[in-house]
């Protein structure tokens, strides 16, 4: 048998991770925009239906998850290395686990949203998962090698932006919030929310990995 009939029996096993990949990025994108939505919104009732769309979404990402595991423990076959299958998966899980706990926390705290600093993390995050997207689907050919450094270089710049957010928030916040229990509560609901950034990093580092092994 050629060696070519060789490769397209294994191929369509093969891809089938970038396919799953492709689909986990693709909600970590949609999971981004709701989020936006969330910060935004000033009623407590039509934000808990937009953190209940975002609950959603994070589980069947949750799914997506899952599955790339399953593929990974019964094909012999797989584009790289299975830990790094293993790391990119967890950290995409990562980042719309974070993303849920930063919408989930908004409503459980009865905080208002509507913050400058909210909405420039919120804006954040939602780029980076864009980037993240970029990245994840350039990698099924690793053709385009601009545009995938070009994703990563965002992100980090990405993460960068977020922690200057933080501080300066956190540093208004003290300055002019008078209730110590609001002060705790809404410098937690930023500190999750920066961690969503830090989160997409941690994959941007994963993608960084990969394509210096196999590009």
């Amino acid at each position: 048998m050629a060696l070519n009939s060789i490769l397209k029996i294994f191929l369509p096993k093969d891809r089938v991770f970038f396919q799953l990949f492709e689909s986990v990025s693709g909600v970590l994108v949609t999971m981004g925009e709701k989020l936006k939505d969330i910060v935004n919104e000033p009623d407590f009732d039509k934000r808990a239906q937009l953190i209940q769309e975002v609950e959603d979404m994070e589980h069947v990402n949750d799914d997506y998850t899952h599955k790339i595991f399953t593929e990974l423990g019964k094909n012999f076959i797989t584009p790289f290395d299975r830990e790094d299958i293993h790391y990119l998966a967890t950290a995409l899980d990562d980042i719309a686990d974070y993303i849920y706990a930063s919408a989930k926390k908004i409503n459980f705290y009865r905080v208002n949203p509507n913050d400058m600093g909210f909405n420039k993390m919120a804006d954040l995050i939602a780029l980076g998962c864009i980037q993240v997207d970029n990245a994840v689907k350039e990698l099924r050919n690793m053709k385009n090698m601009r545009q995938i450094t070009d994703a990563l270089v965002a992100i980090n710049s990405i993460e960068n932006q977020a922690d200057d957010i933080f501080d300066m928030s956190i540093e208004r916040l003290f300055a002019t919030e008078p209730d110590a229990k609001e002060v705790i509560k809404k410098r937690e609901i930023y500190q999750v929310m920066e961690i969503v950034t830090d989160k997409c990093e941690d994959a941007a580092n994963v993608i960084e990995s990969i394509i210096v092994k196999y590009a």
